[in-house]
């Protein structure tokens, strides 16, 4: 079986009415068909990826680019997600056992076993492990990257928004002009929407991770035409690495 016929046969949860559908229900008329296969729904990847589908949303429509994504967590998870992140819960499918990222053979992350340890006290201490870079390449740079800035990636916080990232006080977009100026990812800009994100995921963490035993697992990305041919696809190797250019996550569609 292809990915695509994968994908169409395959029933999970929808977020928006909680019923057991196909993903690809109501993509028949998609002139392209983004699917994109997230980690945990607590995971800084899914929020990230749902910040940049939300910022380049127009443009996606216009380009007639149709979007289901698939999380690991349950319904409540899913409700939680599109709340905080303004995602469609028309578009978002919860697969609790994360088997479709099984399946798709995708990444799981360091899986050692401890002796002792429940499967979601290993998955933790795995995580913890692949935080420090080991059996997650480019975790680490992209970290720093973070905090340091980046003039390939454009600027993600609009100078009138304010980020309320606890335990700093709020800060206007402005504010990271000081830093190093405009028109491009200061630094420090996206260490801030994480603090904002670990903020969110750890005051709400048993509705965004109800299993912790798929804490390490990873996702990936896939685009279809209109006849269900794989024009691009890209599999996580790591945590923060859920683009092919972390940079501009979604660049490669304007190159296809």
């Amino acid at each position: 079986m292809d990915i695509y016929q994968l994908f169409n046969q395959t029933q999970l949860l929808r977020i928006s009415d909680g019923e057991l559908v196909p993903i690809l229900s109501n993509c028949q008329t998609a002139k392209r068909l983004l699917i994109l296969i997230w980690s945990q729904l607590g995971d800084f990847d899914s929020f990230e990826y749902a910040w940049w589908i939300q910022r380049e949303l127009k443009q996606l429509q216009h380009r007639g680019i149709v979007i289901r994504a698939v999380g690991i967590g349950d319904r409540n998870s899913g409700l939680k997600f599109c709340d905080y992140t303004g995602f469609n819960r028309e578009w978002l499918f919860v697969d609790p056992q994360a088997s479709i990222h099984h399946k798709l053979e995708l990444y799981s992350g360091l899986s050692w076993k401890f002796p002792l340890l429940s499967p979601g006290q290993n998955a933790w201490l795995n995580l913890m492990l692949m935080c420090a870079g080991i059996g997650s390449p480019k975790t680490l740079a992209e970290v720093f990257r973070g905090y340091l800035g980046d003039r390939s990636s454009p600027q993600l916080i609009n100078h009138d928004q304010v980020i309320h990232a606890k335990p700093l006080p709020p800060l206007k977009g402005s504010f990271f002009n000081l830093a190093g100026g405009q028109g491009f990812q200061r630094p420090f800009e996206l260490a801030t929407l994480r603090l904002r994100n670990m903020t969110e995921v750890l005051g709400n963490w048993s509705t965004y991770v109800p299993d912790a035993a798929y804490l390490t697992q990873r996702g990936g990305t896939f685009l279809f035409d209109h006849q269900g041919k794989l024009l691009y696809e890209h599999r996580g190797q790591g945590l923060l690495g859920f683009a092919e250019n972390m940079s501009n996550p979604l660049s490669f569609l304007s190159e296809i």
